[in-house]
């Protein structure tokens, strides 16, 4: 599965690249919200952590908006993007009932799968609103309660959720920004210096975790465990680089004043990410008995191809097939060593598997 992004007709001024304090925020809420999905940021999490009640119940009534579909009032609307935070938690304060209600209505809902209505419809005691919270409530507890709210007092909920923003900038956000965004802004003049000299669908294949060019003309295509194809042209295309964000890369394609994608800055992320294809190629490559008694000869001193034939008691063309398996999955490295070539697990791929696993899911 894949979202396909067409960069057809993109002029230079329809791409924007900048860090957004509270596209950041909600990354940031979102790893203490489901800290089990990001055990890189568990030093971070457990000093970010606050000690005020009151704010951890208003965060876990608000965590629909920052889990895995992500809401999208948090990412930017407009361009250029907004100086800072209090720039853009001012600009929310400003958004009338109807176009919060827009904003926010599909984040609760938190799926792409199923229709929301309008914002015209969503007022209380419709039969449209009511559908709409029983469908929340389906999916949660906290969703159907969160979508009562919104629907009975859109702008009240508005407020809240403006001073448990502000509360959290507060806590911990603030000073974490400091530290994050100088490495960010450096990071987007380096992107923004890329695309002023090559074309887009060259640049973000090597800017975005797993992205492929995939067909003719300005197209690629994004590993994630959802469907679907993004035209951006006429709109622009806004990168917003981050650092807590890892290892989830999102794109939001519904809001028609521009197409958002939310990413892992380099440098901020561990190394390398796989494709689906990749983790279904170094798990099958371990389903098999004989490859998996092969690994264990390959832990130690690196080994040739006869050596692990005569160890094993097999023919040196299945071991080769054996080897080209697993090394094709990227699991044992082969060096030549003159006329030798020798063979040794890649025991840092082996240890990574259980976190490759979560974080290609989690995609």
């Amino acid at each position: 599965m894949s979202i396909v992004l067409d960069l057809g007709g993109l002029g230079p001024a329809d791409l924007v690249v900048g860090p957004s304090a509270l596209s950041e925020l909600m990354a940031s809420l979102h790893v203490l919200a489901e800290p089990e999905h990001h055990p890189e940021a568990a030093d971070w999490a457990a000093r970010a952590i606050t000690a005020d009640p009151e704010l951890r119940d208003e965060l876990a009534v608000f965590a629909p908006l920052w889990a895995r579909f992500r809401c999208r009032l948090f990412f930017p609307r407009t361009v250029p993007l907004a100086a800072g935070l209090d720039e853009e938690l001012a600009a929310i304060g400003e958004l009338p009932a109807e176009n919060f209600l827009e904003l926010v209505a599909p984040g609760v809902l938190g799926t792409s799968a199923q229709p929301v209505p309008s914002a015209r419809e969503l007022h209380a005691d419709t039969t449209a609103a009511e559908d709409y919270a029983r469908r929340c409530l389906r999916r949660s507890y906290a969703r159907g309660e969160l979508a009562r709210q919104l629907v009975a007092a859109p702008l009240e909920l508005r407020d809240r959720l403006l001073a448990v923003l502000r509360a959290a900038d507060t806590a911990f956000f603030a000073e974490d920004w400091r530290t994050l965004r100088p490495a960010l802004e450096e990071h987007a003049r380096e992107v923004r210096r890329r695309l002023a000299a090559r074309s887009p669908a060259e640049v973000l294949t090597e800017l975005l975790p797993t992205a492929a060019r995939v067909g003719p003309g300005e197209r690629i295509r994004l590993d994630k465990l959802q469907i679907d194809e993004v035209k951006v042209a006429p709109r622009p295309l806004v990168l917003v680089p981050s650092a807590r964000v890892w290892p989830h890369l999102t794109v939001k394609n519904e809001h028609p004043s521009c197409v958002v994608v939310q990413y892992a800055a380099r440098g901020t992320t561990p190394a390398g990410q796989l494709t689906l294809r990749d983790l279904h190629d170094r798990l099958m490559a371990l389903t098999s008995p004989a490859r998996m008694e092969l690994c264990r000869h390959l832990l130690g001193e690196p080994i040739t191809t006869s050596e692990l034939a005569t160890r094993l008691g097999s023919s040196e063309p299945q071991v080769s097939r054996a080897l080209r398996t697993l090394r094709d999955a990227g699991l044992v490295r082969s060096t030549r060593d003159g006329k030798l070539v020798r063979h040794r697990l890649a025991t840092d791929v082996i240890q990574r598997l259980g976190h490759d696993v979560l974080a290609t899911v989690a995609r």
